[in-house]
């Protein structure tokens, strides 16, 4: 078997291997993470909560997940990732549930939090499992693999939340088995993740030697290359300047992108009610929407890996997404549909820039260090999980409309797209040689 032939062999039986069960346990965190968005439709009115209490507690979740991501991360470096992200869905569904029995505000924000708690470090443990496995010119696609769950899962979760909102069995409502069904999940993927994952190439038993000799061989020197170009520890790396300005620009993208997706079913709703849309058709309609930005996340990862380029990739999405926000403002006075199409190209900007982005920090980072980053950024930048929600809610009961909530909201994709554009020194590239990859810093 020539060099080529074995690369594509191995690559795609560490695609099968990976990606397909770290896309459907990915595609149960987010449904569990955003069904929130869907109960609030019932919840909201049941318990008598306003936009700002909803607000608040659907973002808290991001405080939890912020005070507990690096340290999460820091003991999946030591446990091992497979041990590691089978703790977090155990422990995640058990506290999922618990969503279904909060009866006030202080209540519904300590199991948020607490869900946060369970759930941090979880991204990040997939994102540093990846990279252990595929060279940096294969993370693009790798990551958009499994990070397609992301609008995945809204797609199928929508129609699927919206029809569990419609039942009432044993004295529950349906926002109630809406967080009690869709929640049991995770614990029997869990389990699985026990047996099913490795935590190094080593320990792996469904390759050939000959590939796996192969695959060890080209991800250890291209690991060597990235120390030779900047060597970091965990803790030093948490100090990068890259680091930190990709935490600021993820930060700012992660207000925009969560301030819509928390609150997109309610102001939909507001759209659809003008259509005669019921509340089962919304979910669809919502589905559809999510579709349409995940192939564009496909799209744009393929492109991305393709020409070697990561940072105006990301820029363009967002840039793109936040005219769309603010657009879809205006046409909505003259046009419902034409506010629909708006924001479902603002969900694909906003999407679009997921994988490009999240293929920067394992371009010039490996091993521990890698970890810390993605945990850094990750854990900065879904800060912005709370304060968009939150800032979103405010300003609707402040001015009653969403306008100028969408309108900030645009502005911070945009304010997060030029810094990630031009205050990132890392280019993110793989410059091929022959047979090997060099990273270019």
């Amino acid at each position: 078997m020539d060099i080529n032939q074995l690369e594509s062999s191995t690559v795609r039986k560490v695609t099968l291997r990976l990606i397909p069960f770290l896309f459907l346990c990915f595609a149960i965190a987010i449904l569990d993470r955003v069904n929130i968005g869907f109960a609030a439709l019932q919840m909201n009115k049941a318990l008598g909560f306003s936009s700002a209490v909803y607000g608040f507690g659907a973002g808290i979740f991001f405080i939890g997940y912020f005070l507990l991501e690096v340290p999460g991360s820091a003991a999946m470096t030591k446990w091992g990732a497979r041990r590691w992200i089978s703790r977090i869905m155990i422990s995640w569904c058990v506290i999922a549930v618990l969503m279904a029995f909060i009866k006030t505000p202080l209540q519904f924000y300590i199991v948020r939090f607490c869900l946060g708690v369970a759930e941090a470090s979880f991204y990040p443990c997939m994102v540093w499992h990846l990279s252990n496995f595929y060279q940096a010119k294969h993370h693009a696609r790798a990551i958009a693999g499994f990070m397609i769950a992301i609008p995945a899962a809204n797609a199928i979760g929508a129609p699927i939340s919206t029809a569990l909102l419609g039942i009432s069995w044993l004295g529950f409502s349906g926002w109630q088995w809406l967080f009690l069904l869709e929640g049991i999940p995770c614990l029997i993927l869990g389990i699985i993740c026990l047996f099913y994952l490795d935590d190094k190439l080593e320990d792996v038993k469904w390759l050939t030697k000959e590939e796996l000799k192969w695959l060890i061989d080209v991800t250890t020197k291209e690991k060597l290359q990235k120390e030779e170009a900047k060597h970091l520890t965990f803790l030093e790396a948490l100090k990068d300047r890259d680091v930190l300005v990709l935490s600021l620009g993820y930060l700012a993208w992660m207000i925009g992108y969560y301030g819509i997706n928390m609150f997109l079913p309610t102001i939909t709703k507001g759209l659809s009610a003008t259509l005669g849309i019921s509340t089962q058709g919304l979910g669809w309609l919502i589905g559809l929407m999510y579709l349409c930005a995940m192939f564009t996340m496909i799209i744009v990862s393929n492109h991305s890996d393709k020409t070697n380029e990561r940072r105006f990739h990301v820029a363009g999405c967002l840039i793109v997404g936040a005219i769309a926000m603010v657009a879809s403002t205006f046409v909505a006075k003259t046009s419902i549909i034409g506010a629909f199409v708006l924001l479902t190209i603002a969900l694909c900007g906003a999407f679009g820039a997921y994988s490009p982005f999240w293929s920067i920090p394992p371009s010039f980072l490996t091993g521990a260090a890698a970890a810390a980053a993605i945990a850094m950024i990750n854990s900065i930048g879904n800060l912005g999980g709370f304060f968009g929600p939150y800032i979103v809610g405010y300003i609707k009961d402040l001015t009653g409309s969403f306008n100028a909530s969408m309108i900030f909201l645009g502005c911070s994709m945009v304010t997060s797209a030029f810094i990630i554009a031009f205050s990132v020194k890392v280019s993110g590239k793989v410059e091929r040689h022959k047979d090997k990859d060099i990273q270019v810093n």
